[in-house]
């Protein structure tokens, strides 16, 4: 019998041995690969189809996105009403996402609904229409969103950095204007979605609790399209990154505004390169967490924020380190001389092992929570795939987790954490 009266023993985070769950993968007739991940004990189930239609592809601005959320407003047989009624009739959810390489569609619902939905899902990947009047309403509300934001600082804040990070004109760093709303014609969208949705690149996720005729199934709806395979396609040609010359930037967004947006960032390689594993943990210790020194230093300290974060952007032909807060007009110079004062220490000073272990047991258990449930998983799988990664990825970042040491990471912060080579950017 369980005796209370004894505490449980307590076992660091880090002391746990995570593995990323396997996933089968096979081929629909068409070549297109299939990634499935059986697991979960409830009857519910995503299906994600990627395709190469983000940012990267499109000749005109806005026509990746556009295309991407227009997918769902009409077919020749159905209009946006009808399909969302009929997703909603089965408790399911259809979303569409676009970003800088990929454009997704996921479907997430009961498993026993698959043979409903997913006929529907694959007439709108190669029958939407794109209606007129769903394209105005489009415009509109994007037109009249983008109105409302651009008198934020922190939205300009965003848009600037990434434009001063890859340049004006690479997918990156281009940003959005009314001109480029008011531009848009089915023909464009209707021309993109020809190309990269109806004869495109695509690969499927399918995660959950799956049924016995879940192949079957996915072979029925997708695999007589006219798609190619995630290794048959061909890449867009590299982008070419010109970062801005300039490093230091001061924006007046609203001459009364009382609060700026900071933004920190210099250019950072990618996923596959040797140092972005352990410049994950570096960043966690820097600025990645609740317990970091950005946070014990400009928040807690200083009380010049409520919060600041230091991140490596998700991209994959080139990453950014961005250290991200909003603090008020009168401290946003002295918060920026603190961040900085934070990098030099970083180079100066070995991390002590407590400080170091806080930071392990804090990743390895944002992995955990990570790992929870077939919808998470995928989106590790994903992750993987998208950059090109080998599947002992997941492996290496765990073990550089719980190895590195202290005088590791204050060569890297040498390398990387040198204040002249961050951009830095207010907005007000």
């Amino acid at each position: 019998m369980l005796n209370r009266k004894i505490a449980p023993r307590i076992t660091e985070a880090a002391a746990f041995d995570l593995k990323l769950p396997e996933c089968e993968k096979y081929s629909l007739k068409n070549g297109v690969e299939v990634y499935s991940i059986d697991l979960g004990a409830l009857d519910t189930l995503m299906v994600n189809i990627i395709f190469s239609a983000g940012n990267c592809y499109e000749e005109k601005n806005l026509v990746a996105g556009a295309t991407s959320h227009l997918l769902k407003n009409g077919t020749s047989r159905r209009n946006s009403f009808a399909i969302n009624e009929h997703f909603e009739y089965y408790g399911s959810s259809l979303s569409r996402s676009c970003q800088n390489e990929n454009a997704e569609m996921a479907l997430h619902c009961l498993g026993k609904y698959a043979k409903e939905l997913l006929p529907v899902m694959a007439e709108l990947l190669m029958d939407s229409v794109f209606p007129q009047e769903e394209l105005e309403i489009f415009r509109k509300n994007s037109q009249q969103r983008l109105s409302v934001s651009l008198k934020k600082s922190d939205f300009v804040a965003g848009r600037l950095i990434d434009s001063y990070l890859f340049g004006k004109n690479h997918p990156y760093g281009r940003y959005s204007s009314m001109e480029d709303y008011a531009s848009l014609s089915r023909e464009h969208l209707q021309a993109f979605y020809e190309k990269y949705y109806k004869h495109g690149n695509c690969f499927i996720i399918v995660a959950g609790k799956l049924l016995p005729d879940m192949k079957e199934q996915l072979e029925s709806c997708f695999g007589n399209l006219p798609w190619k395979g995630w290794k048959e396609k061909d890449r867009e040609p590299e982008h070419a990154i010109l970062p801005a010359g300039e490093k230091k930037y001061r924006v007046i967004n609203d001459q009364k505004g009382v609060q700026g947006s900071i933004r920190i960032a210099r250019n950072f390689p990618g996923r596959k390169h040797s140092d972005f594993q352990e410049a994950g943990v570096l960043n966690n210790i820097f600025g990645g967490y609740f317990g970091s020194r950005l946070m014990a230093n400009i928040r807690e300290d200083k009380g010049y924020t409520y919060g600041i974060y230091s991140y490596l952007l998700n991209h994959v032909q080139e990453s950014a380190w961005m250290i991200s807060t909003e603090a008020g007009r009168d401290v946003c110079e002295a918060a920026i001389d603190e961040v900085f004062k934070e990098m030099n220490l970083l180079c100066e000073k070995i991390i002590e092992e407590e400080e170091l272990q806080t930071a392990r047991n804090f990743m390895v258990g944002l992995i955990l929570g990570d790992l929870d449930g077939p919808f998470q998983v995928a989106s590790r799988w994903k992750n993987i795939i998208l950059n090109g990664l080998d599947e002992n990825y997941f492996d290496r970042g765990i073990r550089i987790i719980k190895t590195i040491g202290g005088e590791e990471l204050k060569e890297l912060a040498r390398k990387y954490l040198r204040p002249e080579e961050f951009y830095q950017l207010v907005v007000v």
